[in-house]
């Protein structure tokens, strides 16, 4: 083995505490048209502990997880302009059919899977941009958002949700939120949510159809189907739109009749398979807000390397009301 650097990995699937390791693995070098990156944080996202945990198998001799984070280019490959060197970057699919992630002191990715972080933007927030804030902008492009819509965003305390919020506003859309505690109430309003719902003391399709003179909502962005497809009825107006970013079971009960009758529109999107354009669009207008100060990026726990149990642990019980960052420095 060459140079090494520290890195948490896994050669099973399995629980967090049982699987994750925390050790010296070899340092990597970039190709052609890479960058190598020299870490300070990474991304902890559902999908990554629901990779771990099984839901995509071990692909190498050992797996590196996630697919967010954010550092310094150190080194680059032939063909990338040496000026890129020292320039802060978040990455995004650092994980995504590749087995070395983010939980590490440096990855190397295509050039243009390290985007130019602004100075005044920290490495914690530069973490959060990778999936759940490309997963909102795009989500809020693909419901059609413009000024005056109508949009429900179940989550806006989440990683996801919060950042739909801001994306959705930024557009002049009227924005209705649901979340489950008075915690994460403020956390949404201060996103800039118009309407907050705590759906755990109010009935959601009430309060939407209450909000929306018993019209309906334009369009849903849906964090999970399974769970929350029997409210779309209640909440949608015909020829509405749910576009759904996940699920929490591999098949949800679809109000068929209802969606029939009424001309709604499902919308599927997975954040890693976005094409070229849609990427393109996605990071142009992250960075336009970012560039403004106009985002909010909600860091609601920071944990060392040696703490990623903990990260993942916390990523699965959903208490975390925003996102996990592991820090590599």
């Amino acid at each position: 083995m060459g140079a090494t650097m520290r890195a948490a990995y896994y050669d099973r699937n399995g629980p967090a505490a049982d699987v994750l390791t925390v050790g010296d693995v070899e340092m990597p070098k970039p190709g052609g048209g890479e960058v190598r990156v020299k870490l300070t944080t990474s991304g902890v996202n559902p999908s990554d502990v629901k990779s771990r945990g099984g839901s995509r198998k071990v692909m190498a001799p050992y797996v590196i997880p996630h697919s967010d984070g954010a550092g310094v280019i150190d080194v680059v490959g032939d063909g990338v302009p040496p000026g890129r060197i020292g320039e802060r970057v978040w990455v995004w699919n650092g994980q995504w059919k590749r087995p070395f992630g983010t939980a590490a002191e440096y990855i190397v990715v295509p050039q243009a899977m390290a985007v130019p972080l602004p100075d005044k933007i920290g490495f914690e927030a530069g973490a959060c941009l990778g999936i759940p804030a490309m997963t909102a902008i795009h989500a809020v492009d693909l419901a059609g958002v413009d000024e005056g819509t109508t949009l429900l965003i179940p989550g806006g305390a989440g990683g996801v949700g919060h950042y739909a919020i801001q994306f959705a506003k930024a557009r002049k859309a009227n924005v209705i939120t649901t979340v489950s505690s008075p915690s994460k109430a403020k956390l949404a309003r201060g996103a800039g949510a118009d309407h907050v719902i705590d759906y755990k003391a109010e009935n959601v399709g009430e309060r939407v159809m209450a909000i929306t003179g018993n019209r309906g909502a334009d369009a849903v962005i849906e964090l999970d189907l399974a769970a929350n497809a029997k409210h779309i009825p209640h909440v949608l107006r015909p020829k509405g739109t749910v576009v759904i970013y996940g699920t929490g079971a591999a098949e949800a009960t679809i109000p068929t009749q209802f969606c029939l009758i009424n001309g709604i529109r499902l919308q599927f999107m997975l954040v890693y398979e976005l094409t070229q354009e849609e990427r393109e669009r996605a990071v142009g207008g992250i960075m336009r807000l970012l560039k403004d100060n106009r985002l909010i990026n909600n860091v609601a726990l920071t944990l060392p390397l040696a703490d990623i149990v903990a990260a993942h642990e916390a990523v699965e019980q959903g208490k975390t009301a925003g996102n996990v960052v592991v820090t590599l420095r």
